[in-house]
């Protein structure tokens, strides 16, 4: 017992982990395949769906231009991940190998960025993407995470991991600063760049707030601002609303599962110096 008992502890805590996680997944996703005459609340609700059905998909698509939404979400996120590894690599490596006036005060700036919430400074950058005229447009909704501080000291990280002696013998054979960032460094920490394009796209996907504050049009609307008209039209059937939110969910998981092997290659490539 003195033995295997801590082992039956881990596995009891990992268990009540997954119950506590994967629990309402599971249960929006068994709801949005019930039917309309299977209960989901109340003492004859079943767990599993007795004729299981996607016509909750269906009726989504009904009642919002939900294809429209994927793809104005999709464009967004996209566009996210493509400006925060860029942009983030090159600040990243600019903290990490150069050495400037003010380097100091910039890495600082970036970590202060991490602590304040968005919410402190929404005004103001809705006043700045007002004075651009990108109000209302999907611009507007990118540019405020169009680079973060976390893509750029997860890059900063990765390239302060990684060993010198490589840079150095590509600045022997003549290659540039630009030459050794994106032919040598920037290759090497492609699990570095996976994490920073999966959270990325999860943060740009899964943003609410800001999109409904920008957008006004209802054809520029991402999916979550969207959904938000299942819960009004469909106030009695969260079959429905099940059904909208495994809509939203289910690219996201999409692309973790095509990068996993990469984003947990880039989670430890800062942890152990060259």
């Amino acid at each position: 017992m003195r033995r295997h008992g801590p082992v039956a502890l881990r596995y009891v805590l990992l268990l009540a982990m997954a119950v506590l996680l994967v629990g309402p997944f599971a249960w929006q996703l068994l709801t949005s395949l019930k039917g309309t005459a299977e209960p989901i609340y109340g003492p004859d609700v079943t767990w599993l769906p007795q004729d299981p059905t996607l016509g909750n998909f269906a009726k989504v698509a009904e009642v919002i231009p939900v294809w429209r939404y994927i793809a104005n979400s999709a464009m967004v996120a996209t566009a996210s991940v493509l400006t925060n590894c860029l942009l983030g690599a090159m600040a990243g490596y600019a903290l990490a190998r150069m050495r400037f006036r003010g380097r100091g005060a910039v890495f600082a700036a970036v970590l202060a960025s991490l602590v304040v919430p968005f919410e402190v400074i929404m005004v103001n950058v809705f006043l700045t993407v007002r004075s651009l005229g990108l109000v209302d447009t999907l611009l507007g909704v990118l540019l405020p995470g169009a680079v973060s501080g976390l893509s750029i000291l997860v890059m900063r990280t990765a390239f302060l991991a990684l060993p010198r002696e490589v840079e150095e013998a590509a600045s022997i054979d003549g290659a540039g600063e630009w030459a050794r960032f994106w032919k040598v460094a920037l290759p090497s920490v492609r699990g570095s760049l996976a994490v920073v394009g999966v959270f990325s796209f999860l943060f740009a996907w899964d943003d609410f707030l800001w999109p409904l504050i920008v957008l006004k049009n209802p054809d520029n609307f991402t999916l979550t601002v969207g959904l938000q008209y299942l819960s009004g039209t469909f106030t009695n059937d969260q079959r429905v609303v099940a059904a909208g939110t495994m809509i939203a969910v289910l690219p996201l998981m999409a692309v973790f599962f095509a990068l996993q092997r990469l984003f947990f290659r880039g989670v430890g490539e800062g942890g152990v110096k060259g």
